[in-house]
């Protein structure tokens, strides 16, 4: 019987500031079927899209990306936040629904051509995502598909994000 994925996020009130409802998924995490179940059905979505690398977005796109990574057969690259990879890297800013911040990949990552997979756990406003997304094209390679395990509908960032396929497990 399937995993109802949605009752395994937690709602954590006024987190990270008062007002915002933050969707927990590491109780989704910890459940080892839930676990596999997200991993299968992103890994599923992933595969139709016919990538060469999954990107990640850190933190929490590390610890699904990877492993749909592997589940399709492909490679991993990391988007990192600013000094964490050495040594050339090329960077990204971007607003967040509660504040900004940046991503960094190595540029030799990601070849001319390259189709990639960005995989993020929540997709909110879209500018996390269009950040990676603007990165992989500045660097020739071709954004075939974004994965979420959830999506914050009211927030916009599928309107956004239209000029890609976007995939995402839960809804809210």
């Amino acid at each position: 019987m399937a995993v109802d994925l949605k009752a395994k996020v937690r709602d954590v009130p006024d987190f990270p500031q008062k007002g915002v409802i933050f969707r927990d998924i590491m109780p989704l995490l910890a459940d080892a079927e839930a676990l596999g179940q997200t991993i299968e059905a992103l890994g599923a979505w992933a595969k139709t899209k016919e990538p060469d690398l999954v990107l990640g977005a850190e933190a929490r796109g590390f610890i699904l990306g990877a492993a749909i990574a592997y589940e399709i057969g492909c490679g991993f690259v990391a988007a990192r936040r600013p000094g964490k990879l050495p040594p050339e890297t090329v960077s990204a800013t971007y607003a967040l629904e509660y504040g900004q911040n940046a991503l960094e990949l190595h540029p030799e990552m990601i070849g001319r051509g390259a189709r990639v997979l960005v995989h993020d756990d929540v997709l909110a406003t879209g500018g996390t995502v269009e950040a990676i997304a603007g990165l992989v094209e500045s660097l020739g390679g071709e954004v075939v598909g974004c994965a979420f395990i959830v999506e914050l509908t009211f927030l916009g960032g599928r309107e956004r994000l239209s000029k890609y396929d976007l995939h995402a497990l839960i809804e809210y």
